[in-house]
Protein backbone atom coordinates (compact mmCIF):
# COMPACT_ATOMS: atom_id res chain seq x y z
CA UNK A 1 0.00 0.00 0.00
CA UNK A 2 3.11 2.19 0.84
CA UNK A 3 4.44 1.69 -2.37
CA UNK A 4 1.36 2.45 -4.26
CA UNK A 5 0.69 5.79 -2.28
CA UNK A 6 4.27 6.60 -3.12
CA UNK A 7 4.04 6.13 -7.04
CA UNK A 8 1.04 7.74 -7.28
CA UNK A 9 2.98 10.90 -5.00
CA UNK A 10 5.72 10.67 -7.32
CA UNK A 11 3.30 10.76 -10.65
CA UNK A 12 1.79 13.89 -9.09
CA UNK A 13 4.50 15.33 -8.44
CA UNK A 14 6.16 14.88 -12.07
CA UNK A 15 3.22 16.35 -13.33
CA UNK A 16 3.18 19.64 -11.18
CA UNK A 17 7.03 19.94 -12.00
CA UNK A 18 6.57 19.18 -15.88
CA UNK A 19 3.47 22.03 -16.09
CA UNK A 20 5.62 24.42 -14.18
CA UNK A 21 8.50 23.99 -16.47
CA UNK A 22 5.72 24.25 -19.41
CA UNK A 23 4.62 27.38 -18.26
CA UNK A 24 7.80 28.73 -17.57
CA UNK A 25 8.96 27.82 -20.85
CA UNK A 26 6.08 29.26 -22.52
CA UNK A 27 6.12 32.71 -20.50
CA UNK A 28 9.97 32.85 -21.88
CA UNK A 29 8.99 32.35 -25.52
CA UNK A 30 6.30 35.00 -25.01
CA UNK A 31 9.33 37.20 -23.96
CA UNK A 32 11.21 36.56 -27.02
CA UNK A 33 7.97 36.94 -28.99
CA UNK A 34 7.84 40.47 -28.17
CA UNK A 35 11.27 41.27 -27.82
CA UNK A 36 11.35 39.92 -32.13
CA UNK A 37 8.45 42.16 -32.72
CA UNK A 38 10.03 45.21 -30.64
CA UNK A 39 13.19 44.25 -32.89
CA UNK A 40 11.22 43.92 -36.18
CA UNK A 41 9.15 46.97 -35.56
CA UNK A 42 12.55 49.02 -34.79
CA UNK A 43 13.74 47.90 -38.22
CA UNK A 44 10.76 48.51 -39.81
CA UNK A 45 10.97 52.16 -39.27
CA UNK A 46 14.45 52.27 -39.95
CA UNK A 47 13.70 50.57 -43.70
CA UNK A 48 11.32 52.95 -43.90
CA UNK A 49 13.43 56.05 -43.16
CA UNK A 50 15.89 54.58 -46.19
CA UNK A 51 12.84 54.18 -48.07
CA UNK A 52 12.27 57.85 -47.73
CA UNK A 53 15.75 58.92 -49.04
CA UNK A 54 16.51 60.66 -52.43
CA UNK A 55 17.93 58.61 -54.95
CA UNK A 56 17.48 55.27 -56.90
CA UNK A 57 16.04 52.10 -55.38
CA UNK A 58 16.49 48.93 -57.62
CA UNK A 59 15.08 45.80 -56.74
CA UNK A 60 14.23 42.38 -58.16
CA UNK A 61 13.23 39.27 -57.67
CA UNK A 62 11.65 35.87 -59.62
CA UNK A 63 10.80 32.09 -59.13
CA UNK A 64 11.95 29.48 -61.65
CA UNK A 65 9.73 26.18 -61.73
CA UNK A 66 10.44 22.87 -63.64
CA UNK A 67 9.27 19.57 -63.68
CA UNK A 68 10.51 16.63 -66.31
CA UNK A 69 9.12 12.77 -66.16
CA UNK A 70 8.88 9.73 -68.06
CA UNK A 71 7.10 6.95 -68.83
CA UNK A 72 7.17 3.23 -70.68
CA UNK A 73 4.87 0.79 -70.70
CA UNK A 74 2.52 2.76 -68.29
CA UNK A 75 -1.24 1.43 -69.64
CA UNK A 76 -2.96 2.82 -66.87
CA UNK A 77 -2.87 5.82 -69.29
CA UNK A 78 -3.74 6.76 -72.63
CA UNK A 79 0.19 7.41 -74.17
CA UNK A 80 2.07 4.87 -72.18
CA UNK A 81 5.24 6.09 -73.48
CA UNK A 82 6.02 9.54 -73.44
CA UNK A 83 8.69 12.01 -71.93
CA UNK A 84 7.14 15.11 -70.29
CA UNK A 85 8.01 18.78 -68.57
CA UNK A 86 7.84 21.81 -67.88
CA UNK A 87 9.28 25.38 -67.15
CA UNK A 88 8.01 28.26 -65.61
CA UNK A 89 9.96 31.64 -65.17
CA UNK A 90 8.66 35.08 -63.65
CA UNK A 91 10.31 38.29 -62.49
CA UNK A 92 9.31 41.16 -60.46
CA UNK A 93 11.71 43.80 -60.70
CA UNK A 94 11.71 47.97 -60.30
CA UNK A 95 13.66 50.87 -60.77
CA UNK A 96 12.64 54.21 -58.68
CA UNK A 97 13.85 57.02 -58.45
CA UNK A 98 13.06 59.53 -55.21
CA UNK A 99 12.96 63.13 -55.28
CA UNK A 100 12.59 66.16 -52.93
CA UNK A 101 9.76 67.21 -55.82
CA UNK A 102 8.74 64.43 -57.98
CA UNK A 103 9.18 60.64 -58.52
CA UNK A 104 9.85 58.30 -60.78
CA UNK A 105 8.39 55.12 -60.39
CA UNK A 106 9.25 51.97 -63.03
CA UNK A 107 8.32 48.43 -62.82
CA UNK A 108 8.47 45.29 -64.56
CA UNK A 109 6.47 41.85 -64.26
CA UNK A 110 6.58 38.99 -66.39
CA UNK A 111 5.68 35.35 -66.17
CA UNK A 112 6.30 32.88 -68.66
CA UNK A 113 6.01 28.74 -68.69
CA UNK A 114 6.44 26.29 -71.79
CA UNK A 115 4.90 22.78 -71.51
CA UNK A 116 6.45 19.89 -73.45
CA UNK A 117 4.90 16.33 -74.01
CA UNK A 118 6.29 13.97 -76.18
CA UNK A 119 4.43 10.87 -76.98
CA UNK A 120 7.55 8.27 -78.31
CA UNK A 121 4.52 5.88 -80.03
CA UNK A 122 3.50 9.17 -82.18
CA UNK A 123 6.62 9.99 -84.56
CA UNK A 124 4.29 13.00 -85.94
CA UNK A 125 3.52 14.65 -82.87
CA UNK A 126 5.46 18.02 -81.63
CA UNK A 127 7.78 17.42 -78.81
CA UNK A 128 8.88 20.87 -78.78
CA UNK A 129 7.98 23.00 -75.36
CA UNK A 130 4.96 24.85 -75.94
CA UNK A 131 4.38 28.04 -74.44
CA UNK A 132 1.59 27.97 -72.23
CA UNK A 133 1.45 31.26 -69.63
CA UNK A 134 2.68 34.47 -70.98
CA UNK A 135 2.22 37.53 -69.10
CA UNK A 136 4.13 40.89 -69.76
CA UNK A 137 3.76 43.80 -68.07
CA UNK A 138 5.81 46.90 -67.91
CA UNK A 139 5.23 50.60 -66.39
CA UNK A 140 6.20 53.83 -65.86
CA UNK A 141 4.94 56.63 -63.14
CA UNK A 142 5.97 60.18 -63.00
CA UNK A 143 4.88 62.12 -60.34
CA UNK A 144 5.15 66.12 -59.40
CA UNK A 145 4.43 66.32 -55.70
CA UNK A 146 1.89 68.48 -53.76
CA UNK A 147 2.56 67.18 -50.56
CA UNK A 148 3.84 64.46 -48.55
CA UNK A 149 1.18 61.68 -49.83
CA UNK A 150 -0.46 63.47 -53.09
CA UNK A 151 1.24 64.23 -56.44
CA UNK A 152 -0.01 64.69 -59.74
CA UNK A 153 0.83 62.58 -62.23
CA UNK A 154 1.40 60.90 -65.56
CA UNK A 155 1.04 56.86 -66.32
CA UNK A 156 2.50 54.40 -68.83
CA UNK A 157 1.51 51.10 -68.73
CA UNK A 158 1.83 48.21 -71.60
CA UNK A 159 0.43 44.83 -71.80
CA UNK A 160 1.22 42.22 -73.92
CA UNK A 161 2.41 38.79 -74.49
CA UNK A 162 5.83 37.90 -75.57
CA UNK A 163 5.92 34.22 -77.16
CA UNK A 164 2.58 34.15 -78.36
CA UNK A 165 1.25 36.64 -80.54
CA UNK A 166 3.56 39.51 -79.88
CA UNK A 167 1.31 42.84 -79.57
CA UNK A 168 -2.20 40.73 -80.05
CA UNK A 169 -3.48 41.96 -78.53
CA UNK A 170 -0.99 44.61 -76.66
CA UNK A 171 -2.18 47.56 -74.58
CA UNK A 172 -0.67 50.70 -74.08
CA UNK A 173 -2.57 53.16 -71.23
CA UNK A 174 -1.27 57.28 -71.21
CA UNK A 175 -3.14 59.08 -68.48
CA UNK A 176 -2.77 61.61 -66.31
CA UNK A 177 -4.31 62.40 -63.03
CA UNK A 178 -3.20 61.88 -59.54
CA UNK A 179 -1.35 59.49 -57.18
CA UNK A 180 -1.62 58.79 -53.78
CA UNK A 181 0.89 57.47 -51.08
CA UNK A 182 -0.42 56.84 -48.35
CA UNK A 183 1.69 54.36 -46.53
CA UNK A 184 5.58 53.53 -47.36
CA UNK A 185 5.95 50.73 -50.57
CA UNK A 186 2.55 51.28 -51.10
CA UNK A 187 0.80 53.51 -54.08
CA UNK A 188 -2.45 54.37 -55.82
CA UNK A 189 -2.85 55.82 -59.06
CA UNK A 190 -6.23 57.55 -59.79
CA UNK A 191 -6.46 59.10 -63.14
CA UNK A 192 -9.95 60.08 -64.70
CA UNK A 193 -8.37 60.91 -68.24
CA UNK A 194 -6.84 57.90 -69.66
CA UNK A 195 -6.71 56.38 -73.38
CA UNK A 196 -6.64 53.12 -74.11
CA UNK A 197 -4.57 52.38 -77.08
CA UNK A 198 -5.57 48.67 -78.00
CA UNK A 199 -3.31 46.58 -81.01
CA UNK A 200 -4.58 43.89 -82.95
CA UNK A 201 -5.19 41.97 -86.09
CA UNK A 202 -8.82 41.61 -85.48
CA UNK A 203 -9.73 45.94 -84.86
CA UNK A 204 -13.61 43.72 -85.31
CA UNK A 205 -13.14 43.22 -81.64
CA UNK A 206 -10.77 44.93 -79.97
CA UNK A 207 -11.00 48.69 -80.09
CA UNK A 208 -9.24 51.39 -78.48
CA UNK A 209 -11.11 53.59 -76.03
CA UNK A 210 -11.47 56.67 -73.80
CA UNK A 211 -11.66 55.64 -70.11
CA UNK A 212 -10.43 56.10 -66.07
CA UNK A 213 -6.94 53.83 -65.15
CA UNK A 214 -6.49 52.62 -61.37
CA UNK A 215 -3.50 50.86 -60.15
CA UNK A 216 -2.32 49.83 -56.98
CA UNK A 217 0.84 48.77 -55.82
CA UNK A 218 2.41 46.93 -52.80
CA UNK A 219 6.49 46.54 -53.06
CA UNK A 220 8.19 45.06 -49.75
CA UNK A 221 10.82 42.98 -48.26
CA UNK A 222 10.46 42.11 -45.27
CA UNK A 223 13.49 39.81 -43.78
CA UNK A 224 13.41 36.97 -46.03
CA UNK A 225 10.37 37.47 -47.65
CA UNK A 226 9.83 39.56 -50.75
CA UNK A 227 6.04 39.87 -52.40
CA UNK A 228 4.74 42.38 -54.17
CA UNK A 229 0.66 42.84 -55.60
CA UNK A 230 -0.40 44.97 -58.60
CA UNK A 231 -4.11 45.90 -59.24
CA UNK A 232 -4.40 47.24 -62.65
CA UNK A 233 -8.02 48.55 -64.28
CA UNK A 234 -9.44 50.27 -67.11
CA UNK A 235 -12.89 51.44 -67.47
CA UNK A 236 -13.45 52.29 -70.48
CA UNK A 237 -16.36 55.92 -70.66
CA UNK A 238 -17.26 54.49 -74.09
CA UNK A 239 -18.74 50.34 -73.77
CA UNK A 240 -17.89 48.72 -70.54
CA UNK A 241 -16.84 45.36 -72.82
CA UNK A 242 -13.75 47.57 -73.19
CA UNK A 243 -13.25 47.82 -69.54
CA UNK A 244 -10.37 45.21 -68.23
CA UNK A 245 -8.51 44.51 -64.71
CA UNK A 246 -5.63 42.46 -64.38
CA UNK A 247 -4.50 41.69 -60.80
CA UNK A 248 -0.86 39.81 -60.21
CA UNK A 249 1.12 38.45 -57.17
CA UNK A 250 4.30 37.47 -56.63
CA UNK A 251 5.77 36.45 -53.33
CA UNK A 252 9.48 34.93 -52.52
CA UNK A 253 10.74 33.55 -48.92
CA UNK A 254 15.06 33.26 -48.91
CA UNK A 255 16.14 29.70 -46.85
CA UNK A 256 19.90 30.00 -48.44
CA UNK A 257 21.59 32.99 -49.76
CA UNK A 258 19.64 34.58 -52.72
CA UNK A 259 18.11 30.84 -53.33
CA UNK A 260 14.24 30.38 -51.88
CA UNK A 261 10.86 29.04 -52.53
CA UNK A 262 8.37 31.53 -54.90
CA UNK A 263 5.06 31.79 -55.53
CA UNK A 264 3.07 33.34 -58.44
CA UNK A 265 -0.73 33.84 -59.48
CA UNK A 266 -2.36 36.27 -61.55
CA UNK A 267 -6.22 37.00 -62.23
CA UNK A 268 -7.39 38.58 -65.14
CA UNK A 269 -10.86 39.97 -67.01
CA UNK A 270 -10.68 41.01 -70.26
CA UNK A 271 -13.79 40.50 -72.77
CA UNK A 272 -12.40 41.77 -75.73
CA UNK A 273 -9.87 38.71 -75.25
CA UNK A 274 -12.36 36.17 -74.30
CA UNK A 275 -14.47 37.13 -77.74
CA UNK A 276 -11.25 36.87 -79.58
CA UNK A 277 -10.79 33.07 -78.29
CA UNK A 278 -14.33 32.36 -79.06
CA UNK A 279 -14.40 33.73 -82.97
CA UNK A 280 -10.61 33.31 -83.80
CA UNK A 281 -9.33 30.60 -81.94
CA UNK A 282 -12.58 28.32 -81.46
CA UNK A 283 -13.99 29.62 -84.58
CA UNK A 284 -17.38 30.18 -82.99
CA UNK A 285 -18.77 32.78 -85.49
CA UNK A 286 -21.87 33.31 -83.62
CA UNK A 287 -20.32 34.22 -80.67
CA UNK A 288 -20.84 37.96 -79.72
CA UNK A 289 -19.88 40.56 -76.76
CA UNK A 290 -23.72 39.74 -75.75
CA UNK A 291 -23.44 35.92 -75.51
CA UNK A 292 -19.94 34.83 -74.78
CA UNK A 293 -19.32 33.84 -71.10
CA UNK A 294 -16.42 36.24 -69.75
CA UNK A 295 -14.69 33.61 -67.24
CA UNK A 296 -12.37 34.83 -65.03
CA UNK A 297 -8.14 34.10 -66.46
CA UNK A 298 -6.11 32.85 -63.88
CA UNK A 299 -2.46 31.50 -63.55
CA UNK A 300 0.59 30.34 -60.96
CA UNK A 301 3.60 29.29 -60.85
CA UNK A 302 4.93 27.56 -57.76
CA UNK A 303 8.91 26.83 -57.45
CA UNK A 304 12.53 27.78 -56.80
CA UNK A 305 13.04 31.43 -56.20
CA UNK A 306 16.02 33.82 -56.59
CA UNK A 307 16.31 37.10 -55.18
CA UNK A 308 18.99 39.67 -56.50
Amino acid sequence: MKKAVLAVFTVLCVSVLNAQTEDELKAKLAEKNDSIASIQGRADAIQAQIDALPGWKIGAFGTIGGTISQFNNWFAQGTPNNNAGNIGITGNAFANLQQEKFFWRNALTTNLTWVKVDDKDDPTDDDSFQPTTDVFNLSSLYGRKLSEKWAVSGLMEYRTTLLNNFNDPGYLDLGVGATWTPINNLVVVIHPLNYNFVFADDDTIFNSSLGAKIVADYTRQIGAVSFKTNFSAFSSYEDSDLSNWTWTNGFAYTIWKAIGVGFDFGLRSNKQEALNYQVNTLGNTTATFDNIDNELQTFWTLGLSYAF
